[in-house]
Formats: C-alpha cells, sequence, structure tokens
C-alpha cells in the first residue's frame, strides 16, 4: 500500500473503532467520501448515524456542517441569503451569507423532517458542487459530501425522499442493532468516554492527529487508475440490467418483486465504488468480489419493490441478494 491508501485505511479503522459494530457504516462513509458520492444512512433510535458522521469530521481537518432537519426549516437555511447591508458611503448592498452547505462535510440529519422544497434546497449542491442564490452561482469546497439520516420507523411529521432524489445519494447503507457482544463494547466504551469528559477531555480527544483534506484528492486521482477488466464490467451491467429486465431471470421472483429498475446512476456508482474497494485492498484492479461488496449499498435504493415483494416480506436487501445469487460473472 502507497501513503494515501495506509492513511485512508487508518481513518476507516479510527472510525470503526469509535463506533462500534458498524464496521460497513465506517467503510460505505469512506468509500463514499473517496469518490466524491453522498452517502444516505438509515437506522433505528441510537444506532450511532449521527456519531458516525461526527467522528468523521474529527478526523479529518476539514469544516463541519450541521443541519437538524425540521418542518419548519426553509430552503435558505441550507444554502444561504442574501443579506441587506450598507456600505461606508450609505449606500445599500446585498452581500451573501453562505449556508451550512458551504462546508467540507455536511450532516443532513433527519432529512426525512423536512418538506419536499427544502430537501430539493440540496439538490443542486449533491450534483453540481454549486449552490445559485438570486441568480448568481457559487462553488461549493472541495471536497464536499452530504452525509444524512433518516429514522425508518417514524411516519408521523415525516416526508419521505422521492426515489429521484434518493437517486442522488452514490450509497444507503441500513443500520441494525448491534449484537450482544458488541453491545458490552458499547457500554464500556462509553463508559470510558464519560471518564475522559469528567477528566476535563472531550470523547473525541484521544482522536488526535486530523487528516489534512487534500488526502481525499489525492485518494480520488489514485482511484482514477484502477483498471476494470471487460468481464467486471460486464458484470456490472449485467446485475444493473437484471433489476430492469427480471423476466430474463424465470427461475427466480424478481419479475414479480421488482417494479422499477435501476438507473444508469447505478451502473456509474457500482464501478466507482467497487475500485475504490479494490483500492483501500492496496489492489490495482477490480475483483467481482469487490462489485458484490458494493453491490447492495448502491443497487438497495435505486430499484422499487413492487406489492407481492410487500407481502412475502421481501426486502431490498433480499431482492440484491437474489440478484447475487443468479447474476454470472461475465
Amino acid at each position: 500500500m502507497n501513503e494515501c491508501q495506509t492513511a485512508l485505511n487508518q481513518l476507516l479503522n479510527r472510525i470503526d473503532a469509535a463506533v462500534v459494530g458498524q464496521r460497513h457504516v465506517a467503510r460505505s462513509i469512506v468509500i463514499g467520501f473517496i469518490t466524491s458520492g453522498h452517502v444516505l444512512l438509515e437506522g433505528l433510535p441510537g444506532t450511532a448515524k449521527t456519531r458516525s458522521v461526527k467522528i468523521l469530521a474529527s478526523l479529518l481537518n476539514a469544516r463541519f456542517g450541521r443541519i437538524q432537519f425540521t418542518p419548519d426549516l426553509l430552503p435558505s437555511d441550507v444554502t444561504g441569503t442574501e443579506t441587506y447591508q450598507e456600505d461606508a458611503t450609505g449606500k445599500p448592498q446585498f452581500h451573501f451569507q453562505p449556508g451550512p452547505v458551504f462546508n467540507h462535510i455536511l450532516l443532513a440529519d433527519e432529512i426525512n423532517r423536512a418538506p419536499a422544497k427544502v430537501q430539493a434546497a440540496l439538490l443542486e449542491g449533491m450534483a453540481e458542487g454549486t449552490v445559485t442564490v438570486a441568480g448568481v452561482s457559487h462553488r461549493l469546497p472541495e471536497p464536499f459530501i452530504v452525509l444524512a439520516t433518516q429514522n425508518p420507523i417514524e411516519q408521523e411529521g415525516t416526508y419521505p425522499l422521492p426515489e429521484a432524489q434518493i437517486d442522488r445519494f452514490m450509497l444507503k447503507v441500513t443500520i441494525d442493532y448491534p449484537d450482544d457482544s458488541a453491545e458490552v463494547d458499547i457500554i464500556r466504551l462509553v463508559r470510558s468516554e464519560e471518564k475522559l469528559m469528567e477528566a476535563g477531555f472531550a470523547a473525541t480527544d484521544e482522536l488526535a492527529g486530523k487528516l489534512d483534506p487534500a488526502i481525499i484528492l489525492e485518494a480520488r486521482a489514485q482511484i482514477a487508475d484502477i483498471q476494470v477488466s471487460d468481464l467486471v464490467e460486464r458484470y456490472i451491467v449485467n446485475l444493473v440490467m437484471a433489476t430492469r429486465h427480471p423476466e430474463r431471470y424465470p427461475d427466480t421472483l424478481l419479475s414479480e418483486w421488482i417494479e422499477t429498475g435501476s438507473s444508469p446512476r447505478a451502473s456509474i456508482a457500482l464501478d466507482k465504488c467497487a475500485r475504490a474497494c479494490a483500492w483501500l485492498e492496496g489492489r490495482d484492479h477490480v475483483l467481482p468480489d469487490d462489485v458484490r461488496i458494493m453491490a447492495g449499498p448502491v443497487l438497495g435504493h435505486r430499484l422499487n419493490t413492487g406489492y407481492s415483494a410487500v407481502a412475502d416480506g421481501v426486502t431490498h436487501n433480499d431482492v440484491i441478494q437474489v440478484l447475487l445469487d443468479n447474476v454470472l460473472v461475465g
């Protein structure tokens, strides 16, 4: 491994150490960051969604912004607004006051609690890296990533993200409750953090040695050079096409379960994430296993299941597993 790969793997390990039992979350966040992709974290209360993002921010020498999404939020609370001021001569002028989106890392906490117009205020920044206010486009800093969280079990007072907006997230990571041993480790970790706080230290003070954001940009440049064979490219395309044409697999129930398949963004995202996965492992080429590892978080939120899937109790993860079991490499 080169120096950049080592540094990013150390970052992943440090996030994993501070967020017990959620290794796949730490990996997905790091992969999202080094592939210029945004990540949606969906999990039950108390599963360390917000903590994961804050730990990442504490480990990078980068600007961090947080928006607590609520029903009364306005688009300008996200993007910023023009403010009226007078210069030294008393002449009126308007100046742009940047919103919290103008940070390297933006935590959109409980994103489904704000109405659609506020959710849409993030779209331009997520897709184009710019924000337009009063007809003027403002460039967001590089690197830039949106890490959004949402709770899957609360319905009252929420505004579910439309499919087109969910598609803007490169990865959607589902977070479950930890197992027995991880729960014990969590208790012990929190106990040790309480001792640090009583001694006058912040819980994240031990995570010293922040990385420069430039290392993210260097990682992105190196990932672009990772080789993808024709065989792996066909495998990526075959997986995506299986979501659009499930009838090609008559021995499965995919045609009954899948209502709408994945968009071309899925192929692009799966290619990027597979290359990032290979790069983190210190390889200069992608293996089919890299594609399989990233298929769930890349494809799961990009397909819609029908009534039959709901009636059978089939989840998106179940559909992805059937795809992986039936779509051949090559």
